[in-house]
């Protein structure tokens, strides 16, 4: 009797898992076609399981768990997609720029103004919340621009990959600062571990891609993978930007023929690397969609409602908000050299924030944010949700302008043959 209730409750959970993935696909495929967000769809999803089953903190620790994996799955994959030729260091440079003044100056001025209005606040402190708010989210922005224009699509991955970097370094340098007994020496050994972690990663990336180019079996992706992860686990408990590890692998990976040059060259045989590269990039792809998948269903699982039902929730939602995208404009306004809205959209509204959000505020100390905690989770939750619903505003405006420009191009295509025919006639 015991073992029928144990294979029921495992059949129940097999069928819930695999209709989710399922539902996942379906949401994705429905996203490109409609301009929706498929992260939007999935958080909805988690918000109905919440009516039928109430969250249960004890599974704060799986959320967290999943957003470290699925960070680490999305710089890979973003990495994964990025080549580095000379045509493209413009573009490169512009979109690093863009991402560290967007971050500075939205995190700066946000903590300004909370420090204002939340009593016992510091700048410092406020900081701590105000920088994850500030970075862009790259597991939402990356499977929904497929529809751009190449040159727009390229600087989003660029930015939102650069934007997650920044942001995170940013947000440990300064938790770093709050609880440093020497808070004047900070800034020297952040930026000695930050060269440390790139040198190592460099090395680390050649290392990996001349071993696993001698391996034999199936099985070597994975492996990869959970090299990777112990690498990423390792790097955080010596407290180095580990994130960078997995970006610099990717980059490496995918550029081999640019790191692997002269004496180099030799240590590579190029049709295993670019059996590994297809191979890799492919498992990286399909792991993202499932950890990003059950990520945002457990969040949206756990989003408590009521903490949006606050004036002061909202009050500082919306300034925030404001503050957002009045920096972005400004920042894409100087670097595009332009003061025109049409040249920076739709970019500008291109500013979700997401599971690196989500993820920092759960490793912001409960002694900085326990005093607020519920003004604090409503507001991130506030500007999640609203970020989102104006990112997928702008795509479907977006697509709609691009369909009208095919049509209007179809119609002059059509009015100039049949002008042809016109004069070939008379």
């Amino acid at each position: 009797m015991l073992l029928d209730v144990v294979v029921f409750d495992t059949n129940i959970y097999l069928l819930i898992f695999s209709s989710i993935v399922i539902i996942s696909y379906f949401f994705n495929s429905y996203s490109e076609k409609s301009g929706i967000p498929a992260v939007l769809m999935l958080i909805s999803l988690g918000v109905v399981i919440s009516f039928f089953k109430p969250w249960d903190e004890s599974f704060n620790n799986l959320l967290k768990l999943l957003g470290t994996v699925g960070l680490i799955l999305i710089v890979l994959e973003a990495a994964l997609d990025l080549k580095l030729l000379k045509e493209k260091i413009g573009i490169i440079i512009k979109s690093l720029l863009v991402s560290i003044v967007g971050l500075g100056g939205t995190s700066y001025v946000s903590a300004l103004f909370l420090s204002f209005v939340v009593v016992d606040l510091n700048l410092t402190q406020a900081l701590l919340l105000t920088i994850p708010l500030s970075i862009l989210s790259s597991a939402i922005i990356l499977p929904s621009i497929s529809s751009l224009k190449e040159s727009k699509r390229e600087f989003m991955i660029y930015e939102s990959t650069f934007s997650d970097i920044v942001g995170i370094i940013s947000f440990y340098g300064v938790l770093g600062f709050v609880g440093s007994s020497d808070p004047e020496n900070i800034l020297p050994e952040t930026f000695i571990k930050l060269i440390q972690t790139v040198i190592l990663s460099v090395v680390i990336s050649y290392v990996l891609i001349y071993i696993f180019q001698k391996l034999k079996g199936h099985a070597k992706l994975f492996l990869l993978i959970s090299v990777l992860l112990v690498l990423y686990s390792l790097g955080k408990m010596m407290h180095l930007s580990s994130l960078i590890i997995i970006l610099i692998f990717g980059l490496v990976l995918n550029n081999y023929r640019l790191f692997f040059k002269g004496v180099l060259r030799d240590f590579v045989l190029e049709d295993r690397v670019e059996k590994i590269l297809d191979d890799f990039r492919l498992v990286t792809v399909e792991s993202a969609f499932v950890v990003r998948t059950f990520f945002f269903i457990l969040f949206g699982w756990s989003i408590v409602f009521s903490d949006l039902l606050s004036f002061r929730v909202i009050g500082i939602g919306i300034v925030l908000l404001i503050i957002i995208y009045l920096v972005r404009a400004l920042v894409l306004f100087v670097f595009n050299g332009t003061y025109k809205l049409e040249k920076i959209t739709p970019e500008v509204f291109l500013a979700p924030r997401g599971l690196i959000t989500i993820l920092l505020f759960y490793n912001i100390p409960s002694e900085h944010i326990s005093p607020n905690l519920e003004l604090f989770r409503g507001v991130l939750l506030f500007v999640i949700l609203f970020s989102c619903l104006i990112m997928t505003w702008s795509l479907i405006k977006e697509k709609k302008k691009l369909e009208l420009k095919e049509v209007v191009g179809e119609e002059e295509i059509d009015s100039e043959n049949m002008e042809e025919e016109c004069v070939e006639e008379n």
